[in-house]
């Protein structure tokens, strides 16, 4: 199968979670493509995966900045694919542009995937109507939709999407790139477990930052910590002085600095007022390590109460703070509920490659309405 991946947002995460689907694709043997902007992060993709890097955008898209280079990217797109003649195209991350690519795919009778990371706006963003209205017409344009969450499976069946036409699978993919990933899934990283939880990833409204730091003021053993890493600036969500118990990394984390937080915390910590989803979770059992997650989202889908992790109330620091002290006081428990997550990781991966195939084969297979026969030499479909 020639499959073509589509990102025109130049997000890292949205490359990390492109780089998880293309890497396994050509790893059962696929012929794997990827369109997407100049600058791309080539060491998160393995080397069999082909990348086009023939534009650039600066964000999203949603934005008038971001506007302003759309009509030449999804041009540029669209010439690729026309060249690449693929037998699947799955667009992978948010973009304005996405829509009319999926309109001129359609026409030409090639059959699309979309993932949908956000059925809802987060707190804070400045486009949620426009979040709404996009995602609809996604909605209208795709032949099938992917989603990371059962709860989200499920709002869409209750919108009026055919079955069919929504797919699930685990979200598995971690943020390593592409060779120290494949090392450590061969030997399994030694990992510890200290008296400190880790919250890894770009800081922002809706992550809950602000009823973690008073989380951690509340615990009361002066050897337990929290750390707080990633981009963004911690001030704008936190207006009170940082407890001496919180670790705080500012900046975007490297490999290696991220393998070694994982490796050797006792547990990660997701303290969202609201999600979507988080490849986080995956991350933390990746490194055999449970999490405390709140009831938002699909977060809960990925944990198993008791066994490889705790499941607190959003916004509640004094919820919060007991997971954590529960969390931290028995490390041989984390130990044990670690490789718990471990098989929790291995069994949900499995499962995510084997539905991803079985969702390309299925499209691939579907007779759509268009031209799939030889095109004219111009570049629009």
């Amino acid at each position: 199968m020639r499959l073509a991946y589509v990102l025109l947002s130049p997000t890292w995460g949205m490359h990390q979670y492109t780089a998880g689907l293309a890497n396994d694709l050509t790893a059962a043997g696929h012929e794997v493509h990827l369109i997407t902007t100049r600058g791309a992060p080539a060491d998160r993709y393995a080397p069999a995966v082909t990348l086009h890097t023939d534009f650039t955008t600066r964000d999203r898209g949603f934005s008038l900045r971001g506007l302003a280079a759309t009509p030449t990217a999804v041009r540029s797109a669209l010439c690729r694919l026309r060249a690449l003649r693929p037998d699947v195209v799955h667009i992978t991350g948010a973009h304005l542009g996405n829509p009319l690519l999926l309109r001129a795919l359609h026409r030409s009778g090639v059959p699309s995937i979309h993932t949908l990371h956000d059925l809802h706006p987060h707190a804070g963003s400045s486009y949620g109507r426009l979040l709404y209205a996009w995602n609809n017409w996604v909605l209208r344009e795709s032949d099938h939709i992917l989603v990371h969450g059962l709860c989200w499976r499920e709002e869409l069946l209750r919108r009026g999407l055919a079955p069919e036409r929504v797919v699930y699978s685990p979200l598995t993919h971690l943020f390593l790139s592409a060779a120290r990933q494949t090392a450590l899934e061969a030997a399994q990283p030694a990992v510890t477990y200290s008296r400190s939880a880790l919250f890894i990833g770009r800081l922002e409204a809706y992550k809950g930052l602000e009823v973690l730091v008073e989380a951690a003021a509340r615990l009361s053993e002066p050897d337990v910590t929290v750390t707080i890493a990633g981009p963004g600036r911690l001030a704008d969500w936190v207006h009170s002085p940082l407890p001496a118990s919180v670790d705080y990394r500012p900046g975007l984390v490297p490999d290696d600095l991220a393998e070694s937080l994982f490796s050797t915390c006792g547990v990660v910590v997701l303290p969202y007022i609201e999600a979507s989803q988080s490849a986080l979770i995956a991350a933390a059992y990746f490194f055999r390590k449970p999490v405390i997650v709140t009831r938002v989202g699909a977060l809960p889908e990925y944990v198993v109460e008791g066994e490889t992790g705790w499941i607190a109330p959003p916004n509640d620091p004094v919820a919060l703070a007991e997971a954590l002290s529960a969390a931290l006081s028995d490390p041989s428990r984390l130990e044990q509920m670690g490789r718990a997550c471990r098989s929790w990781y291995d069994r949900q991966r499995a499962d995510d490659k084997q539905a991803l195939l079985e969702l390309y084969r299925t499209a691939e297979s579907v007779e759509k309405p268009g031209e799939r026969g030889e095109h004219s030499g111009t570049c629009a479909w």
